[in-house]
């Protein structure tokens, strides 16, 4: 069985993933219009405040999913969902810095056995270090029951 307080000692909230990024405006409208949106915020470059939807900033990632040295957890990994928090507009054609740290380990218990859920967060920044926004990708694993 995984003890969690000793993955929580080692790896939370130790940047493990570090890259520098700047969105295209084209690639910004493509997922855009391609998701339905027609807000003109997310689709219309003429816009003041012509962004990223939440639904694109998932789509990035620091390149890495975990730590190098993280151990394998054996069982049965998942897709969790993901999470977008954003603190200001991030837009196309300026320089960012996307970093990712492990940002929760937990477990919960149900009638298939534990499953263990690992959060792990991608922060992006701009030139000036102010932070844009935060996307949480939760990872479940379903621990392989003792046979």
């Amino acid at each position: 069985m995984v003890d969690l307080e000793e993955l929580k000692g080692k790896f939370l909230n130790t940047e493990f993933a570090s890259r520098d990024l700047q969105l295209e405006a084209d690639n910004l409208i493509a997922a855009a219009t391609a998701s339905g949106e027609s807000r003109p915020e997310f689709v219309d470059t003429a816009h003041e405040s012509f962004q990223a939807t939440p639904a694109y900033l998932c789509s990035i990632s620091s390149g890495r999913h975990l730590p190098v040295d993280f151990p394998s957890l054996g069982g049965i990994p998942m897709d969790g969902g993901k999470a977008v928090e954003r603190f200001a507009p991030v837009k196309a054609g300026v320089p960012l810095t996307v970093k990712a740290h492990l940002h929760e380990i937990y477990d919960k218990k149900g009638r298939s056995g534990r499953m263990i859920f690992i959060v792990v967060r991608t922060e992006l920044f701009d030139a000036d270090n102010a932070h844009l926004a935060n996307i949480d990708s939760r990872l479940v694993v379903r621990e392989k029951p003792d046979s």
